[in-house]
């Protein structure tokens, strides 16, 4: 323990013992006056160096000097509340002990005296905390309005905007100075939080801006907490609101993000889902990562990227981030090292077409745990040139299930779609053919392992994530940026959306059930996206998050649906039995898989066919292996 004493602490013990001292001298003063001390001096003169040694020690197993004081707070206060009361009932029982006729022959402190004692001893020790927090306090105000702050609404509940506050006093959260709180509660109205008040509800945002232009305090920012994000409070007419008056709106972080630090960011129209972010058991997801070894194929691209993002805040010991272009894989791994974690990660330029390249690299790191992200995604690209969907998302997905197989890995996870679901685009059967052989080496794995815990390879599907690259929310926002128009395929276009995070931490859940100790016959897991979202609401939407209003001020106009789309996304198929695993936002699927020998004659099929450049054998390949496959939209 004191080995690890710091110069902060060692002041502060001599703070706290000097605190006790006083504490009870001025105790023996106030109960006795200056005679009653000078008569009881000497014997406590004595008394005082053991008391000290003892006061160190409580100090000690309460941690007393390792509390930061620019924190101070009630639990603080608690603590020196029962340390006080240990050293005092400490003074009644040697109180007692002086009673004995051979040592004093009487009270030498007296109840009224340890009484005292404890107050003192309380006050002596909190005093100063709560000086030096407060000079911390005026300090940090005093920096933000040098610095240029910012008078800022608070949108949300006391007891969220208390959390803001406190960053504030703290220092975590710079240049802004809150003026005022509006709250949808009527149990905060005219209330007082941390000296801020509440100045009415959501509604009142212009008059209470206004207001303070009149008093001479011109608000620029609006700060709105997670539960004023939520779809029943209208966010987006919120917004609408904030920019036409001039405000800057920002946002808190939620507490389910992950344990960032608290920092103000842009509202993004994933902050707008219409559905709750489903709930990720962190601790389930550090123990399954921490100290293990990953390669994540595709790691440059958004999915890969936020993976590699994922593991490494878990605490994963190695990772591979295995990528085809240069820039992205310069990106994510700038991205990491900011990160300052103890990952040992490494960047390797490889297409997962090169076979041997990709088997090489793989056996060489040796993972536990394959992440296979890479792919073609873009369904009107992979319309016009099937080949390159074939050669990528099926012949590079087996080459990645293989090198995992060679590694000695203990799972792979292959980043599958909704669409692979009865597809009807080039894009859905090549992934689905990837999931049924990743399928057929897990079926056959476990045959050979006697149903026993092997090697585990699965397919997580989930639909659009929002923000994602090529994705509709980069697409709208820049036709936003151009005065519109904004375009939408067709009114009634219906897809599924979640958050990348979301998504990511989702994956590396259904990972850590595929390898639980006993194992699951299941191989496919499903996201649950909750209700799918229409499209052209999405659009909308983004309008009034960029405070303008659709039709008016941004038109949205329809171009028709594309080759390879259809109107609304499934995401079972109507032969696959579902189960429920017990994980929330997950559950499984039991998608009727071909045998691995079957699956291996219709690969050499689309093998030869594009050797050819055949594309109506293409085709034949895999309308014969993948269920419901078919080329006509509906």
């Amino acid at each position: 323990m004191f080995q690890q004493f710091t110069p902060r602490m060692t002041l502060i013990l001599i703070h706290d013992l000097v605190a006790a001292v006083a504490a009870v001298v001025a105790a023996f003063y106030i109960r006795f006056e200056a005679s009653g001390l000078e008569e009881r001096w000497n014997l406590l003169l004595l008394l005082l160096p053991g008391f000290v040694l003892y006061a160190a020690l409580v100090y000690s197993i309460f941690g007393l000097f390792k509390n930061k004081w620019r924190f101070t707070s009630l639990p603080d206060v608690v603590g020196i509340a029962k340390v006080a009361t240990v050293l005092a009932l400490t003074l009644l029982a040697l109180d007692y002990v002086l009673v004995a006729p051979n040592v004093y022959g009487r009270f030498f402190f007296g109840k009224l005296t340890i009484a005292l004692y404890w107050f003192l001893q309380i006050f002596f020790l909190v005093g100063l905390r709560v000086v030096y927090r407060y000079f911390r306090y005026t300090r940090t105000l005093l920096h933000a309005r040098e610095d240029g702050f910012a008078p800022t609404l608070v949108l949300g509940p006391a007891a969220d905007a208390e959390v803001l506050l406190r960053g504030i006093e703290s220092g975590a959260v710079k240049k802004v100075q809150v003026v005022g709180i509006l709250s949808p509660s009527r149990a905060d109205r005219n209330q007082s939080i941390r000296g801020v008040p509440v100045l009415g509800d959501f509604g009142d945002l212009e008059r209470i801006v206004q207001e303070l232009a009149n008093r001479g305090t011109v608000v620029a920012r609006l700060v709105m907490t997670p539960s004023a994000l939520a779809p029943e409070m209208r966010p987006e007419s919120i917004l609408t609101r904030a920019r036409r008056i001039g405000l800057t709106p920002s946002r808190m972080p939620g507490l389910e993000e992950g344990g960032e630090a608290l920092r103000l960011a842009p509202i993004q129209v994933e902050d707008l889902l219409l559905r709750p972010s489903a709930k990720i058991d962190y601790h389930r997801l550090e123990g399954f990562v921490r100290g293990q070894a990953a390669v994540v194929t595709g790691g440059g691209g958004s999915i890969g990227a936020e993976i590699c993002d994922r593991l490494v805040t878990y605490g994963i010991g190695r990772l591979m981030v295995i990528e085809n272009s240069e820039p992205a894989l310069h990106s994510v791994l700038e991205t990491l090292r900011l990160k300052d974690a103890k990952a040992k990660v490494d960047g390797r330029i490889a297409d997962i077409r090169d076979r041997e390249r990709v088997i090489r690299l793989v056996t060489e790191f040796k993972p536990d745990i394959v992440f296979h992200a890479a792919a073609l995604k873009h369904v009107p690209l992979l319309e016009r040139d099937w080949e390159e969907a074939v050669k990528t998302n099926v012949f590079g997905s087996i080459n990645v299930a293989d090198a995992a197989v060679a590694s000695g890995a203990a799972a792979m996870v292959m980043i599958s779609t909704d669409k692979a679901i009865e597809p009807i685009s080039m894009l859905g059967a090549t992934k689905r053919f990837a999931e049924m052989y990743c399928q057929a080496l897990d079926a056959d794995f476990c045959a050979r392992g006697g149903g026993r815990s092997s090697m585990r390879l699965i397919a997580v599907r989930f639909g659009n994530v929002l923000a994602s690259n090529g994705s509709v929310v980069p697409k709208f926002k820049a036709q936003i940026e151009a005065g519109g128009p904004v375009t939408v395929t067709h009114p009634d276009m219906v897809r599924y959306f979640m958050t990348i995070r979301e998504a990511c931490d989702l994956v590396v859940t259904a990972a850590s059930h595929a390898l639980a100790p006993q194992r699951s016959d299941v191989s496919v897991y499903v996201l649950n996206m909750g209700q799918p979202v229409r499209i052209v609401d999405l659009a909308e939407r983004m309008i009034r998050l960029s405070g303008l209003e659709p039709g008016k001020d941004v038109e949205i106009a329809f171009t028709g649906i594309r080759p390879g789309e259809r109107l609304n996304e499934i995401l079972f198929a109507a032969d696959e039995p579902t189960a429920d695993i017990g994980i929330a936002g997950i559950v499984a699927a039991r998608p009727i898989s071909p045998a691995l020998e079957t699956l291996r004659a219709w690969l050499a099929a689309l093998e030869q066919a594009l050797r050819r450049n055949d594309r109506d054998a293409i085709y034949r390949a895999l309308q014969d292996a993948v269920p419901g496959f078919r080329k006509e939209a509906v």
